[in-house]
């Protein structure tokens, strides 16, 4: 009997640590893949809209997108200025930008939501959603 106890202690307490790795784990999805990079970002200029992008998707200045060097397209990413906390999730739907400094050049809606359109560029920190 002492045998039995012991058996079914261990997979007890084996079940219970499963568990509580399957909720830490469900728990991270949601989370980004790191710590934010910092960098400075722009926006495209209005001759742009309605475009097409490197993703085929037709750009539109007030959707929540943006362009980067080489990440997948439909890549979420939050962006947040440094100046004034305000941030913004994007998407990735087109490549660039050409300025080697800067991550991203995002959509104008996408940059109102962090900054005046006149700031023209902001320093910004990001990171990648899963």
């Amino acid at each position: 009997m002492k045998s039995f106890n012991k058996t079914l202690q261990y997979v007890f307490k084996t079940y219970i640590s499963l568990f509580a790795l399957f909720v830490i784990s469900c728990g991270s999805r949601n989370s980004s893949n790191g710590s934010y990079k910092s960098t400075t970002v722009s926006y495209y200029a209005n001759k742009f809209n309605g475009n097409k992008t490197a993703s085929g998707e037709t750009y539109r200045h007030s959707k929540m997108t943006g362009a980067h060097k080489s990440l997948s397209f439909g890549t979420r990413v939050e962006i947040v200025n440094v100046e004034n906390d305000k941030s913004v999730v994007i998407t990735v739907n087109d490549r660039g930008p050409l300025k080697p400094s800067r991550e991203f050049d995002l959509s104008q809606g996408a940059f109102k939501k962090i900054a005046n359109l006149n700031d023209g560029i902001v320093k910004v920190k990001y990171r990648i959603l899963k």
